[in-house]
């Protein structure tokens, strides 16, 4: 008797019975205003906002607003341990910001990432060279 047919799962060797586990699928971050009534919640959209490849508004508890790119996060063990550093969106230099100092959290700017790979930018070059079209090359799509 094999392992499926005693109700130990499936049996070795196939694999079109082995339980699959769903890939994640990337979500749409752009225009999101998450909730932050709790520590948790406050931690995971930064950790989202850390992935996300475009701008993001952070509102301090004391009013102010800062916008840009998140392109570090030092997590500790409580809120007050925890920080995010940015670039502004205007330039200037890299901003630190507290997790404690957070009321408000929004992602405004385009992702730059979303819909992007290197599969979609080579097959966009040999469909281009295959036109017959000249003098390409790999670039990235230009900045706002």
């Amino acid at each position: 008797m094999s392992g499926r047919e005693a109700g130990r799962g499936p049996a070795a060797g196939d694999p079109d019975a082995l339980e699959v586990a769903p890939g994640s699928a990337r979500e749409k971050l752009e225009g999101w205003v998450p909730e932050l009534a709790t520590a948790g919640e406050l931690r995971a959209a930064l950790e989202q906002a850390f992935d996300y490849r475009g701008d993001v508004l952070i509102t301090r508890k004391d009013g102010t607003k800062v916008e840009g790119y998140i392109f570090d996060r030092r997590t500790g063990k409580t809120l007050e341990d925890s920080s995010v550093r940015l670039l502004p969106k205007g330039g200037g230099g890299k901003i630190s910001v507290g997790y404690a100092e957070i009321a408000g959290l929004a992602f405004t700017g385009r992702d730059m990432a979303a819909g992007k790979s290197w599969e979609t930018w080579v097959r966009n070059y040999w469909e281009r060279k295959a036109a017959g079209e000249r003098g390409i090359s790999l670039q990235p799509e230009e900045l706002e």
